[in-house]
Parts: structure tokens; C-alpha cells; sequence
């Protein structure tokens, strides 16, 4: 049976897709990645915001019309938060949520008649089959739900508190991929809260995983688990990605108050700073939510101004979205036209302070692992996460290439191969 395994939303989603292609073809379908015509479809969901929701309903649309014939299963957090939504798609057979959603695999063709299981949220980790395994960068889990509680987050009511998994199994499974591929990227819903409910820590996995031949880079970090320790760990694993993701939201410390952050501008800043006395080179990239109730214009120009003097090397801005069932749902609101100029104006400071970072490395030689096909060029991405464009007649995919960074292109730099 032709099965499609559709994923939205983040990384996390898209590892357990490919768990579940993984089971699926060893269950002898024809499983694939991708919206294509198929026999049947999972969608793996995403309710991070009301758009992601909606992108979710508009998905089975889309699969309804590759095949009308066809049988559509839903798992994730849009059917965790809302299984109803899902009810008037005739296709729709399985509806499951978070937990479990693994199992989807297990009744592929056999539910005659809609049927909706939207179990309990598990308090420990629920161990699951490896990945697929990918063609040069592979994701690989390691922990899932979330204990922060912020006042805009619905993460935490849909996937449940956090919980690690075990050592030796991550550890299995990045030798299983070691030599495969040549990076490998720890991910999990709030990967800096790793072992704090088995007496591990990420810094104890990373050293684990210090006899890898692949690349480490790490999925988004909060601020707190930045310190002395954390990094001379990092320090000591060769094959380690100098680019933190450190996931800062405002840069008004009262919004970060009213948002239910654990930090203020000037903790995260000393953050920075530390980061940058161990790795001086190193990729900051971060998240930035505009427009959230409590925000006007002096704590917003108070956000542009604190992005501009950390110098992040990339910014992933969000207008708000309110969700309902979370704190700052019952909050007065930001206008949207406000939310939407926020927005413009941030964008244009986060293309600055990218250009600018990748002007810093105009002439320099640095290693990138090739990956993507455009045309004439192949892309790839240095360890502190600058795309790279070399000639894909002097490179080879899924392999690492020395090259010379010669002026910025796209979304990146063009470069020459000069190893």
C-alpha cells in the first residue's frame, strides 16, 4: 500500500514522521515523505499557532483532492488541542493525538468506520523505533514536553511535562547513523531540560557522543542552561557546531515578565557573552514574538534595540497568536496592524544584523557539508550555520568540502572550493 506521511510544525514532528515511515516500511508499505498521491495519508499536526491548525485542515483538503478514494489518519497536536476540527473530512478514518501516535502505523487500512483514541499524556518517556534514516543530516530525539509553562505557550497542555529519553538509546541510535550521515542534530521540545528527570544533562550526553565521526549541533536552547560548565563540555567535543539557538522572545524585560520567561535581558546577555568568550565565532540565531499583550511601542523599540546590541546572526520573528486555554489568551490585545508593522520593522533589523554577520566572514576558508542541489550549485552549511553555494561540479553531496567564502548570494555566501 502506497502511504503518505505528512508532517507541519517542528523538528520534533518531523523525527516522529520518520519513525513512522521507518515502521511502516519495515511493515512492507510503499512509504514515503511529501504530499503525493497515495493509497493512504498520516498527517502529523501542528498547533503551535491558530494558522498551524488551519494549515492542518487545509492539509487534508489537499490529500482529499491527490485521491478522493483515499483514507487520511490524523495524529499530533492539532488533534491533541481540538479532535473535532478533524470530524467533517469524510476521508478522515483515525484520529489520535500525542500520545502514542507511533501506533497510528499499526492500524493503516483497517479502521472501517472513524474512530478517534486520544489518550492520556504519558508522564515518562515513551520509547519509540528509530528514525528513517536521511540522506545527510539526521535529527534524531532525545526528550519531549515542556515544564516552563510560558503565558503564550500551549505546548505544555499538548504535549505534556518533560521527560528524557534514555542515554543508551540515543546513543544506539546516533551509532546506527554514524558514517550514514555527517551531521547529526539533537532535537526535543526543550532539550535543555535533558536529565532532569532520569539524573542525566545534555552536557553528559554530549559527552557521550564525543566518539562520533558525525557532526553535533544542537536543537534550540533556553538561556539558563548556558554556564561554564555546559560549554567547556562542548568545547572538549571536537565534531561540536558552534551555532546556539537561544530562544529570547522580547527584549523588554517586562514582557519577558508578563510572557513567564525566567530571565531578564541582562542574564541573557551575560549568556551571550559567555558563549562568545568560549566560541567567538560562533552562530546566535534566536526567536522574537512581536505584538504580545502588554507590548507598545517604548518595550518594542526596547526588543529592536536589544537584538541590534547582542548582534544575532539570524532572528525568526512571530507576530502573536494568541491561543486559547493559555494565560496570556485573557490578556488585552495588540492591534494586529501593529502586531503586522512590529513585525516589518524587525524583519528589516534581522536581515541587517544577518548580513552584516555574514559580511564578517567574506574571505574566510571554512569546512561546509554539502546538501542541497540548486540548479548549477550545491548548498551547504558551515559549523556556525552560514549557507555556502559552491559549484556542484566541485562537490559532492554528503560530503565536506574546505571552501573560500567570496561575497554574499541569496540567503547566504558564494564560495570556491579550495580543498
Amino acid at each position: 500500500m502506497d502511504v503518505c506521511v505528512y508532517t507541519l510544525g517542528c523538528k520534533v514532528n518531523q523525527y516522529e514522521s520518520g519513525v513512522m515511515v521507518a515502521k511502516l516500511k519495515k511493515a512492507g508499505h510503499n512509504a514515503f515523505e511529501g504530499l503525493k498521491k497515495a493509497d493512504c495519508y498520516i498527517l502529523n499536526t501542528c498547533a503551535v499557532t491558530a494558522e498551524a491548525e488551519k494549515k492542518s485542515r487545509q492539509a487534508v483538503a489537499k490529500m482529499v483532492k491527490l485521491n478522493p478514494e483515499c483514507s487520511v489518519y490524523i495524529v499530533g497536536c492539532a488533534s491533541q488541542n481540538n479532535a473535532a476540527q478533524f470530524d467533517r473530512f469524510p476521508n478522515v478514518r483515525f484520529i489520535k493525538g500525542v500520545a502514542s501516535k507511533i501506533d497510528i502505523t499499526d492500524v493503516i487500512g483497517s479502521a472501517a468506520q472513524k474512530t478517534k483514541d486520544i489518550e492520556e499524556l504519558p508522564t515518562s518517556y515513551q520509547q519509540t523505533p528509530f528514525a528513517e534514516t536521511v540522506r545527510t543530516r539526521q535529527t534524531i530525539k532525545i526528550q519531549e514536553g515542556c515544564d516552563n509553562f510560558c503565558s503564550y505557550c500551549l505546548v505544555p497542555y499538548l504535549r505534556g511535562r518533560s521527560r528524557s529519553r534514555s542515554v543508551d538509546d540515543i546513543i544506539a541510535e546516533a551509532k546506527s547513523r554514524d558514517g550514514i550521515v555527517n551531521e547529526i542534530v539533537l532535537t526535543g521540545i526543550d532539550i535543555s531540560s535533558f536529565g532532569k528527570d532520569t539524573g542525566e544533562s545534555l552536557g553528559g550526553l554530549i559527552k557521550r557522543l564525543s566518539g562520533l565521526k558525525a557532526r553535533i549541533r544542537l536543537g534550540s536552547l533556553e538561556a539558563n542552561i548556558i554556564d561554564d560548565g555546559f560549554l567547556g563540555v562542548l568545547t572538549e567535543n571536537k565534531n561540536f557546531c558552534p551555532h546556539f539557538h537561544l530562544s529570547l522572545q522580547s527584549g523588554s524585560d517586562k514582557v519577558l515578565k508578563k510572557m513567564n520567561r525566567h530571565y531578564t535581558t541582562a542574564q541573557y546577555m551575560e549568556k551571550v557573552r559567555l558563549i562568545r568568550q568560549y566560541f567567538p565565532d560562533a552562530g546566535i540565531t534566536t526567536d522574537v514574538i512581536v505584538g504580545f499583550p502588554g507590548e507598545d511601542e517604548t518595550a518594542f523599540a526596547e526588543t529592536a534595540e536589544f537584538v541590534s546590541a547582542v548582534g544575532f546572526s539570524d532572528i525568526h520573528v512571530f507576530p502573536y497568536s494568541a491561543r486559547k486555554g493559555t494565560v496570556a489568551a485573557g490578556f488585552a490585545q495588540v492591534r494586529d496592524e501593529e502586531k503586522k508593522s512590529r513585525a516589518e520593522r524587525l524583519t528589516e533589523i534581522k536581515y541587517r544584523l544577518k548580513n552584516a554577520f555574514l559580511q564578517k566572514h567574506v574571505g574566510s576558508v571554512m569546512k561546509i557539508l554539502a546538501e542541497e542541489i540548486d540548479g548549477g550549485l550545491i548548498a551547504g552549511y558551515t559549523e556556525n550555520y552560514i549557507k555556502i553555494y559552491i559549484d556542484k561540479n566541485r562537490a559532492e553531496e554528503n560530503s565536506f568540502h574546505t571552501v573560500k567564502a567570496k561575497e554574499l548570494f541569496r540567503d547566504g555566501l558564494i564560495g570556491e572550493v579550495v580543498l
